[in-house]
């Protein structure tokens, strides 16, 4: 059971998911408390699981990563043996950084970053095409990216 939080808890939420680089003392600015029991309501957030990690968003241009791909997976047939091994060979692809059971017409969506096509392809057959349980894969490229929001609306 999830337990509730105050409204000083989820503002502290809010604060870090727009700035999670802030110091206690500009968190607690932020928030209008003092520094002391911000870092303690920010260590019991972080304790509880509320906060799973800080990470550093990264310009996939800069990087010349700029080919995103969602690709739709369908597996010739699922059981949790089958699931198992295919998210376990997932995990273990460093150009997936996404990975979502589905339900409908495909039963697993990813996240992909290319440097160009021609290394998507190679992903393609050298990677994802090595998974015996593929039945089926279809690729969506991202045109442009419209909205990217990292933060949960609370």
């Amino acid at each position: 059971m999830t337990e509730t939080l105050d409204e000083t808890d989820l503002q502290i939420l809010r604060t870090l998911q727009r700035n999670a680089k802030l110091t206690t003392k500009e968190l607690a600015d932020a928030v209008h408390l003092t520094p002391t029991p911000v870092f303690e309501r920010q260590k019991r957030l972080e304790r509880k699981g509320y906060i799973k990690k800080y990470v550093a968003v990264l310009d996939a241009d800069k990087l010349d990563m700029s080919l995103q791909v969602y690709c739709k997976v369908k597996l010739k047939q699922i059981n949790h043996q089958i699931a198992n091994n295919f998210t376990r060979r997932i995990m273990l692809i460093p150009e997936v950084t996404e990975c979502y059971n589905t339900s409908g017409a495909y039963d697993y969506l990813l996240k992909v970053y290319a440097r160009d096509m021609k290394q998507y392809q190679e992903f393609i057959l050298n990677k994802l095409g090595q998974i015996e349980e593929l039945s089926s894969i279809e690729s969506t490229f991202v045109m442009s990216e419209v909205k990217q929001s990292y933060g949960l609306n609370i």
